[in-house]
């Protein structure tokens, strides 16, 4: 069922299974910082399964730009804002919406799968062409060197940003 077990089989099920865990605790934990905190576990285990997959380029990159940039950003808003960091009656949802919630998540979960399953019947692993990561850097920086300049400069705007709001204070 599982194929064979060799080591490369195993951590990808660990780290699978370790990205899940974090994902629920994501949703269900109840202090910001620590929701940010068990989305790091997630990141990181989305970086060890491109190891894995031999995408070493995709990544560094998730490393560097979710990791080291995403997560902080989310530290810092909650930092800025001010927000409250435990448990608050006023914000919780009532069930009702949290069963409905679980419901669209179910069924969402369903028609992805069905998606993914439809696209992929029959195809072997074998037939899916890896980009190295020299071909990843000259379209980057052929290609689409414009888009990433843009990026750049949105990114800078950003942080200049987010550097007034601090000094405010």
């Amino acid at each position: 069922m599982f194929g064979l077990l060799v080591a490369q089989n195993i951590a990808f099920y660990v780290i699978a299974a370790l990205i899940v865990f974090g994902a629920l605790r994501v949703v269900t934990c109840k202090n910001l910082v620590h929701a940010a905190l068990w989305l790091v576990l997630v990141l990181a285990g989305v970086a060890g399964q491109y190891i894995l997959l031999a995408a070493e380029f995709v990544a560094v990159t998730q490393v560097l730009v979710y990791l080291g940039a995403i997560v902080v950003l989310f530290l810092f808003g909650i930092m800025l804002t001010r927000a409250k960091t435990g448990h608050d009656l006023e914000l919780d949802n009532p069930t009702p919406a949290k069963v409905g919630a679980g419901v669209i998540g179910v069924l969402l979960l369903g028609v992805m799968g069905y998606a993914l399953w439809d696209a992929w019947r029959g195809q072997e692993l074998g037939d899916i062409v890896v980009q190295r990561t020299a071909e990843v850097s000259d379209s980057l920086f052929s290609t689409y060197l414009l888009p990433f300049e843009v990026i750049s400069v949105l990114l800078l705007a950003a942080l200049i940003g987010a550097i007034v709001l601090a000094r405010r204070d």
